[in-house]
């Protein structure tokens, strides 16, 4: 499949999903009002886990893109894109939307441990830009990074994941 046609049937896949997920919520609304609030955590930590997969997954394509020859590049300009576009976006969305009504709901806005965990969101929010960034600058060949800076950032995620288990965990604060 052309890469062109594979970019116009991403639009209504997502529109699909968004659906699908919206019925789902409602549904589980419906069937276990009671148990909400821990279906959303439930949906909220495998987004997070999606959304980390890709976090960690990405950095390692672009290595990897940097060792290959000219048909392998074409192929990692489009595993890189579709991690991207389809896995990572999504999740980083859903794990925000989700979190931030588990905050609200719960009652944790003025917490001190939330504070630190959203820094620390907003900071892995921000790799993720880094590395939306770096999608494009490979799929036009302009990428100006080694592979030493590659492996080193790829650690930015699990130190960051880290601070984010240990507050929501622990709550020292």
């Amino acid at each position: 499949m052309s890469s062109s046609l594979e970019h116009k049937k991403a639009g209504p896949r997502a529109l699909i999903a968004i659906a699908v997920m919206i019925g789902l919520v409602g549904l589980i609304y419906l069937i276990d009002n009671e148990r909400f609030y821990l279906w959303m955590v439930a949906a909220h930590v495998v987004a997070i886990i999606s959304w980390m997969a890709g976090l960690l997954y990405l950095p390692r394509l672009f290595i990897n893109h940097m060792d290959a020859d000219k048909a392998g590049v074409e192929i990692f300009k489009g595993m890189e894109h579709r991690l991207l576009k389809i896995i990572m976006n999504p999740a980083m969305i859903l794990s925000w939307v989700l979190g931030l009504w588990l905050v609200f709901e719960g009652g944790h806005f003025s917490s001190g441990w939330f504070h630190v965990k959203l820094l620390a969101v907003v900071l892995l929010s921000a790799y993720h830009m880094i590395l939306a960034k770096a999608v494009r600058l490979f799929a036009v060949d302009a990428n100006v990074k080694s592979q030493k800076y590659w492996r080193i950032v790829n650690e930015v995620p699990t130190f960051l994941m880290i601070v984010i288990v240990v507050m929501v965990i622990v709550k020292p604060f």
